[in-house]
């Protein structure tokens, strides 16, 4: 009997070593194929987009002194130089409105969140000062290599024409006269994927009468760190209409939105590889106890066949996780695994020990536990009851076995 303990522990661990480097190898290539397919994606699709606030300001010319160097004095020359000193202007007003349609695309082991946005901001730019000035308005892309279609910019409704970016920057300039204010339409449409931002500045800023609203034909919304909360969140068909208001506000917080991700086959595959052994050790545990009750001698190359068995399914998964939905690769997985289990023991136990006892544990231990993982935040939880109400089953089956005498057959 001893023997036989250790020749199946043996197994146990060899079979744990090779889950261990079936694990490490789908998450190297899930790692590796992340790092590439994401260029590749974001240059085809585009990347996070994060729109700044525009910036207004008006120039003066000051006298400054400055300290040059003169070769000939071989010294430091200060001289009074005239040059032109920005003044920032705060915006007046924003009105700004954003359509999210997110979209999946799926590359290798990996699943991308995309979405088209479009934007619409009306801004409102008021002279401040007590004299005419030349207004200087400076609009920075969300991403300065992106694909911007329907762009427009207007000017109390007159189209801006001829613009001509630079470093992914628009610069205009329009006068004004002492308290008068000017309307700027900034609209397009483009596409990113992860997260999409609206930054008021990359300092502590100050907003007046903000007004941002967000249309998303997703449910499941989430914020990221650093963001502000809306105020007001209504359901609207498939998704949500979420809305920031402010009639004055001093925040270094900005506005975001992260997308929601699908699960990723390749991590998954990788992750329930990693937590097979502790399915296996069940599986062979119930094995041993519910044999040693009913007198039926299982040698440690039949452990070995179900330790194949139980392989296969994850050698399987990690593989067809590529070209099928991760569902459909998990039923076909349990499939493939319970047959090889059912087949194999009908002939070395018999019909009824393989379908009942063979079978309903391998569908508990393997495909049941298998499916714990897409209980995000409870898979631990879940894997625990199960070896806990094991535990209590074996017990209360084997509390009045005398195992001195069971070893001693």
């Amino acid at each position: 009997m001893f023997k036989r303990i250790m020749a199946i522990v043996f197994i146990f661990i060899c079979s744990t070593g090779a889950w261990m480097v079936l694990g490490g190898i789908t998450m190297y290539r899930s790692t590796e194929q992340s790092g590439k397919l994401y260029q590749a994606v974001g240059s085809l699709w585009g990347s996070a987009q994060s729109q700044n606030a525009p910036t207004v300001y008006y120039q003066t010319k000051e006298l400054k002194k400055v300290e040059n160097w003169d070769n000939q004095r071989a010294a430091y020359v200060t001289k009074t130089e005239e040059q032109l000193a920005d003044h920032p202007i705060t915006l007046e007003g924003s009105d700004i409105l954003v359509d999210l349609a997110l979209e999946y695309r799926k590359k290798g082991l990996l699943w991308y969140s995309l979405y088209k946005v479009g934007f619409s901001g009306t801004y409102l730019v008021k002279n401040t000062t007590a004299e005419r000035r030349d207004i200087f308005f400076s609009y920075s892309f969300p991403v300065a290599d992106g694909k911007f279609d329907s762009f427009k910019i207007a000017i109390d409704g007159a189209d801006v024409r001829e613009l001509q970016p630079t470093a992914g920057t628009l610069n205009f300039s329009f006068n004004l006269a002492p308290e008068e204010q000017k309307k700027v339409l900034i609209s397009y449409v483009s596409q990113g994927q992860d997260q999409w931002w609206y930054r008021f500045g990359y300092n502590v800023s100050q907003i007046r009468n903000f007004n941002l609203v967000m249309n998303t034909d997703f449910p499941d919304i989430d914020f990221p760190e650093n963001s502000i909360a809306p105020i007001e969140k209504v359901s609207s068909g498939k998704g949500w209409k979420l809305t920031w208001k402010y009639g004055s506000l001093i925040s270094g917080i900005q506005i975001g939105m992260d997308l929601p991700k699908k699960l990723n086959p390749g991590p998954f595959a990788g992750k329930v590889s990693f937590f097979a052994p502790v399915s296996l050790f069940l599986f062979f545990f119930l094995m041993f106890v519910i044999t040693s009750m009913k007198g039926i001698r299982l040698h440690p190359m039949n452990y070995f066949f179900l330790a194949a068995a139980f392989f296969s399914f994850h050698l399987l998964l990690s593989y067809l996780a590529d070209h099928l939905d991760i569902h459909a690769a998990m039923a076909v997985c349990s499939v493939v695994s319970i047959f090889l289990v059912v087949s194999y023991m009908r002939l070395v136990t018999g019909a009824r020990f393989a379908f009942i006892e063979a079978g309903i544990s391998q569908l508990v231990y393997l495909v049941l536990f298998s499916y714990a993982f897409f209980l995000e935040g409870y898979t631990g939880l879940s894997i625990t009851v199960v070896c806990i109400v094991t535990l209590f089953v074996i017990m209360q089956l084997t509390g009045k076995i005398d195992w001195e005498a069971q070893f001693k057959k």
